[in-house]
């Protein structure tokens, strides 16, 4: 670890583990590369001096296997998370740099395992490597340094282009756009403003109580995802369900919450869900949730026993389903913990 000038106050923890802000050309194209720590403070100091000032103290942990974040697991996550609980007291904030293609799971796995938090947790990456022409990463280490050390912060939120969006509510939104991410029902949290970290009244999520790190009692149990198609066959659903190992399914259902009128493959879902798999629905639709009672092909969701994951990203969902899952909890307490917000990541924004 290395740091900064010290500024008489606690350090920002930044943790990189690999992703397009850190990667270099090779004869195949971009790669994940180490040696993040020189080329950081290299770009930062060539921000003007007034902003290098502005700049909290850090402390940099480099991973010795910086990856790329489409190899990135729910254990990696788990991982982070630990160290985050592990050094809690120690810092004002933390950052951690991660890959833009999984960053949003990421994001929404950390939310759920670091829950009642009082210390922001900015999770960022850049569409270009640090030091490249007309890079975005430097815009992003610079912005995401700021947050972290926002006292009214006190949730996991994703920085980038100059946004600051809750993290189990943002999805990658574009491929090559400095945006990079969207939170299509929630809106942004704050922006940089002339350089500066400003929150916006009323969206921020306020955790009730101490910081529980969820770290979980179990091995991490095996949750799929299930988008529905045209044309899809109860005899396919049927070979993914079948397998033991399998516990949690999250559906993407069309629109509001809509199954196709296909016996068989209801069939398939309601055996599955009598057999102990805990089995929740989403729509396909990036804006707006389910509502299963609206259509009678969505009531079936009901009848079955599939648990409405109302306007969750699917990235939210498969994360908090199997955070869930890790937990000891009896059913009825499932049951009423998926329902709730726990971290912000369902319900719709209060006007």
């Amino acid at each position: 670890m290395s740091s900064t000038r010290y500024d008489g106050a606690l350090p920002v923890l930044v943790i990189y583990t690999g992703g397009t802000i850190g990667m270099r050309e090779s004869d195949r194209g971009l790669v994940a590369a180490g040696d993040f720590e020189s080329r950081m403070a290299t770009a930062l100091s060539t921000l003007p001096p007034d902003r290098q000032r502005e700049l909290p103290r850090y402390v940099l942990w480099e991973t010795t296997r910086p990856i790329d974040s489409s190899s990135a697991t729910p254990a990696d996550w788990r991982a982070l998370t630990r160290m985050i609980a592990e050094q809690y007291r120690e810092f004002a904030g933390f950052v951690v740099l991660h890959g833009t293609d999984t960053l949003a799971w990421c994001a929404s796995s950390l939310a759920f395992q670091l829950q009642g938090l009082s210390k922001p947790v900015i999770v960022t990456g850049a569409q270009k490597p640090l030091g490249a022409s007309d890079s975005d990463a430097l815009d992003n280490l610079e912005a995401s340094l700021r947050f972290a050390t926002q006292t009214g912060l006190r949730e996991v939120c994703v920085s980038f282009g100059g946004r600051l969006m809750r993290g189990c509510r943002a999805r990658k939104w574009y491929t090559e756009s400095t945006l990079g991410f969207e939170t299509p029902n929630w809106p942004l949290l704050g922006e940089m403003v002339d350089h500066a970290s400003i929150l916006y009244p009323g969206r921020c999520w306020q955790g009730q109580g101490a910081p529980r790190f969820e770290l979980g009692t179990h091995p991490l149990p095996e949750v799929i995802r299930l988008p529905l198609w045209p044309g899809i066959r109860a005899q396919d659903v049927t070979r993914w369900l079948d397998d033991d190992q399998i516990r949690g399914v999250v559906i993407e259902c069309w629109g509001s919450g809509n199954l196709p009128e296909d016996a068989a493959l209801l069939g398939v879902l309601a055996r599955a869900c009598a057999a102990g798999k805990t089995m929740v629905a989403i729509s396909q639709c990036p804006v707006g949730g389910i509502h299963p009672g609206t259509y009678a092909t969505g009531r079936t969701l009901t009848e079955i026993g599939i648990m409405s994951g109302d306007d969750m990203t699917p990235e939210a969902a498969h994360g908090k389903l199997a955070h869930l899952l890790a937990q000891d909890l009896s059913p009825d307490e499932f049951r009423q913990r998926f329902l709730t917000p726990l971290v912000g990541e369902r319900g719709a924004f209060p006007t």
